[in-house]
């Protein structure tokens, strides 16, 4: 297996928060789950040919409960 990447991430309160309940829910670590769903960012990326959303440096509008 291939060395793994450190990287720092910062986040808001509420997007860690929304994460980490979505790991629980998945069964994995709040990092597992962000390699996850970059890992299918980039699977969605190479089958589209186009990244989602297009314009990659405005933040999502997040609609946390």
């Amino acid at each position: 297996m291939a060395e793994k990447k450190q990287i720092p991430l910062r986040v808001s309160a509420e997007l860690y928060a929304a994460i980490a309940a979505w790991a629980e829910d998945d069964f994995r670590s709040v990092n597992g789950q962000i390699e996850y769903l970059l890992t299918e960012c980039v699977r969605q990326r190479k089958k589209n040919g186009s990244p989602v959303p297009k314009e990659l440096d405005v933040p999502p509008k997040l609609e946390i409960q």
